[in-house]
């Protein structure tokens, strides 16, 4: 009956690279349940945290945090820390999924730890590679760069391929973040080719996306399209929501770049509308970039609601003591707040010429009034925009009464009278801070 069992946990590692979870972990319960029965225990506990992360992939956070933790128990009550530090692990991945950063951090230092008390390197090969991961998110280049090769140091040292997969991958996401271009393809060409080499179908499709903004960023846009559409397909077929979501992200970028301002719109609705049940980051800058597309086509009001929801985003994440860099993520939203601001204040100045030059006046006028008052620096940047559109109303009066050199008749009056009003009801929805 074990030689079964093995073939079978075999078995369940092909259909996990192949990124058949529904399968593999169907797998995995036969090995769970014979297991049981035969007082395997061993088996039994790789059967156990296997399944948490099957269900994990699959999407199945729920079952996935339950298994997990009862393999840390199991692991915990048999002495395995290479066990209990693997359901960590994998609890921690769940954390980030969900933008818990400190509490990701928290369990990768714990599976950490547990990993080089059973001196199992692929465990800390792993661990080193999710804390990299935090690193890189918070910002802290030079500690990601240290752990991802660390990570591939004790990865290549076990023999494992999958771990060397995701170490180049980071590395290649390093080097783009850094504008090293050509550093990044090389890392995740070598990626790519190992992921052809030993099946490893998942993989390849996170490559595939990560190399999309390799190209977007040497506007290649004909082989970023193509590589986002070998990452879309794979993860369409796994039923991978956040890794689609990314995908529809990426497709919303090619299209802004070509033009196709349209496309663009769909394909990052798409994306916020996947995002928007539980992956908070992903969300911000699916909705940041979705600005970028509105602006392009004039919808300035929904450009801002765009704007706001992004914000609102990043500042819910700047309340927990999460990410380092989301101050400077939160500044740089400001600095687009404001452009568009800008920019929708003089187009009320080109639609009325007798006000040329009056909202920029309004703003240096009001914030130098409430920087004497005693406003933050961060609180002016909200009181220049509001100053900024004042008169957005006016946007909606027809130019024959904006322009009109006489006398405006009581009717008329009455019109242009409404735009406090009509800019009240424009800007109701986007919520400033």
């Amino acid at each position: 009956m074990t030689v079964d069992v093995l073939s079978l946990l075999t078995r369940a590692t092909e259909l996990e690279r192949a990124g058949d979870w529904q399968t593999a972990a169907s797998t995995l319960h036969v090995v769970y349940e014979t297991s049981l029965r035969d007082r395997n225990v061993p088996l039994l506990l790789e059967a156990v945290v296997r399944l948490g992360h099957c269900h994990r992939l699959a999407g199945r956070r729920d079952l996935a945090g339950d298994m997990l933790e009862l393999a840390s128990v199991l692991g915990r009550v048999h002495v395995r820390p290479d066990i209990e530090g693997r359901a960590v692990n994998g609890m921690g991945v769940l954390m980030l999924d969900s933008g818990e950063l400190q509490e990701a951090e928290t369990l990768y230092r714990a599976a950490n730890a547990l990993g080089h008390q059973a001196a199992d390197d692929v465990l800390i090969g792993e661990t080193e590679q999710n804390l990299g991961i935090l690193a890189d998110i918070r910002g802290d280049v030079e500690e990601a760069r240290v752990r991802y090769e660390m990570a591939l140091l004790h990865l290549e040292r076990a023999g494992s391929v999958r771990g060397r997969i995701s170490s180049l991958n980071n590395l290649g996401l390093l080097h783009l973040y850094q504008g090293q271009l050509d550093q990044a393809d090389e890392h995740f060409a070598h990626a790519l080719r190992i992921c052809e080499e030993v099946g490893d179908v998942v993989r390849a499709g996170a490559v595939q996306l990560n190399r999309t903004e390799l190209f977007l960023a040497r506007g290649e846009l004909d082989r970023a399209r193509e590589s986002c559409d070998g990452g879309f397909e794979i993860f369409s077929r796994l039923g991978h929501e956040q890794r689609q979501a990314e995908a529809l992200k990426l497709y919303g970028m090619i299209y802004r770049e070509s033009g196709k301002l349209h496309l663009a719109e769909i394909h990052l609705q798409r994306a916020i509308d996947l995002t928007s049940s539980g992956f908070p980051l992903l969300e911000a800058q699916a909705q940041r970039e979705m600005a970028r597309v509105l602006r392009l086509q004039g919808r300035n009001r929904q450009a801002l609601e765009a704007l706001n929801r992004s914000h609102a985003l990043f500042t819910s994440l700047q309340a927990r003591p999460d990410l380092a860099d989301i101050d400077q993520r939160v500044a740089e939203l400001e600095v687009d707040f404001l452009s568009l601001v800008r920019f929708w204040g003089e187009s009320i100045e080109a639609k009325d010429r007798y006000t040329l030059g009056h909202c920029a006046r309004v703003a240096d006028y009001a914030c130098r009034i409430a920087e004497r008052a005693g406003l933050t620096q961060r609180d002016l940047v909200w009181f220049r925009m509001g100053a900024f559109l004042h008169d957005v109303g006016k946007t909606e009066v027809p130019e024959e009464i904006l322009n009109k050199p006489g006398r405006l008749t009581d009717e008329e009056r009455a019109i242009m009278e409404r735009h406090t009003v009509i800019g009240d009801e424009m800007l109701a929805p986007v919520e400033f801070p």
